[in-house]
């Protein structure tokens, strides 16, 4: 039993891989292109067949098709400039399909796979809308109206080469109408009609000359044989000349009728045809001063208009350049103040963490924390203190006092009273609103002091040197 069910399971493992590999191989139709891409060779992007078939590695290569079935497109290209500034209007029908050169199929297979049939007429009305009226630009009117076949020519070379490059073939051009908005073809063509007309009745009018003058001719032969034989006649002499006679006076009567209806015909003939090219012409002037108010307007308005519009867009970009600088520099003032308000916070901040520092160092103790401050700055206090008295000019000093020590020790007395009488570190702290910390000492209580006589010590006049 083991082995039967190992058979049958070889047996449905081959099935499935006969059956996958089957369906893996895919034949191409004749409408269609089979693209096969993924793994299909190094510098290749897809492997394009039309016809035949091709096996395709799972995991490794996909497929998709491309339709061959030719396309119809309507092309109404309107208002769109000749070689002489005249716009016209080329209605026409474009026939194209998925092309299947070999050395093509490549760009079609990497520009139209996976777009649809209304996709890739989107695309192709671009690229034959752009060709038409490259090739109209390049033609007078004349030659568009009168050689429809090179304007054909013209047309498929363009648009054939530029739908080549995506992939699509141009299979027929059908160039229903040539039309203008200025009148232009109608007046070429009344103009041909009036010349043809004309050349018809000139030749009607020189037929029926022709014919008249044959019969008189025939007349003539017949009256010169009729007055020989009369002539010949031996009887009626007489009469047969004067019926000769009279017979050449209505001959030359019809001849002159038959002269003044000819040259009547012809003169009637020429004054149509003269008034018939005068309206033609006419028409012709009318579209000629069109088409030339038109250029000075192409020349003229239109530049103006554009100068004025280039005006308006540099002001504005002149004014969104002025407002850009401007919040430039509000952004950089802002970053200055910001960037000066962070450093002030920054030594604010060390100075904070340098006290607390300190103050963990002194074991917590604040007041300890204090002395060692105040005890570096005493050194620039005391400097303060000597440069109050330092700069003192002294021309005369008067000592009252008990005069002991004699003059001597009244100037010492004096130095002595404007030392101490300068505001002591207790008194500073005390009017800044600070308690200093007991080791920088109290002030002790107010003495009054003992009146003394006064006894004034008049000193001799200080030099310069001694009041430097």
């Amino acid at each position: 039993m083991p082995e039967l069910f190992l058979i049958a399971g070889i047996a449905v493992l081959v099935f499935a891989v006969i059956m996958t590999l089957l369906t893996r191989y895919k034949r191409c139709p004749s409408d269609r292109v089979l693209v096969v891409y993924g793994c299909v060779g190094t510098g290749r992007s897809a492997k394009c067949l039309h016809g035949g078939a091709a096996f395709i590695w799972p995991v490794f290569q996909d497929y998709q098709f491309l339709d061959l079935h030719p396309m119809s497109i309507d092309i109404q290209l309107n208002n769109a400039l000749s070689k002489q500034n005249i716009r016209v209007s080329v209605p026409s029908t474009f026939t194209i399909g998925v092309t299947t050169d070999p050395q093509m199929m490549g760009n079609a297979a990497e520009r139209l796979l996976g777009l649809n049939n209304v996709q890739i007429i989107q695309l192709a009305q671009e690229i034959i809308f752009g060709q038409m009226r490259l090739v109209v630009a390049t033609m007078r009117i004349e030659e568009i109206n009168a050689d429809r076949d090179k304007l054909i020519e013209a047309i498929t070379t363009n648009v054939s080469t530029e739908l080549e490059k995506v992939g699509l073939r141009l299979i027929n051009v059908n160039i229903q109408d040539v039309m203008d908005e200025s009148g232009y073809i109608e007046a070429l063509g009344k103009e041909a009609s009036a010349k043809a007309i004309a050349d018809a009745k000139i030749k009607v009018a020189e037929a029926e000359r022709d014919s008249e003058i044959g019969k008189a001719e025939a007349d003539k032969e017949m009256t010169v044989s009729v007055s020989n034989a009369q002539a010949l006649a031996t009887q009626g002499r007489n009469e047969a000349q004067k019926a000769i006679a009279q017979s050449n006076a209505d001959l030359r009567v019809k001849q002159a009728e038959a002269a003044r209806q000819a040259q009547a015909a012809e003169n009637i003939a020429k004054a149509d045809v003269e008034r018939q090219t005068f309206e033609a012409e006419a028409v012709a002037q009318q579209a000629r001063a069109e088409m030339t108010r038109k250029e000075q307007y192409a020349v003229q308005v239109v530049p103006a208009e554009i100068a004025k519009e280039a005006a308006i867009v540099n002001a504005e970009a002149d004014a969104k350049r002025v407002t850009i600088a401007a919040e430039a520099e509000g952004t950089k003032i802002f970053t200055i103040k910001q960037a000066e308000g962070l450093g002030i916070k920054a030594v604010l901040e060390g100075r904070a963490n340098g006290f607390r520092e300190l103050v963990s160092a002194a074991g917590g103790n604040a007041n300890e924390a204090v002395v060692v401050l105040l005890a570096d700055q005493l050194p620039s206090l005391v400097e303060s203190q000597m440069k109050g008295i330092s700069n003192l000019k002294i021309d005369k000093v008067v000592v009252w006092g008990g005069g002991e020590g004699g003059a001597s020790g009244g100037v010492s007395g004096l130095l002595k009273d404007l030392i101490t009488g300068l505001p002591p570190v207790t008194d500073l702290a005390r009017a800044a609103g600070i308690e200093l910390p007991p080791v920088l000492g109290k002030v002790g209580a107010e003495t009054k002091p003992v009146p003394v006589p006064a006894q004034p010590v008049v000193l001799p006049p200080a030099t310069p040197n001694q009041q430097a």
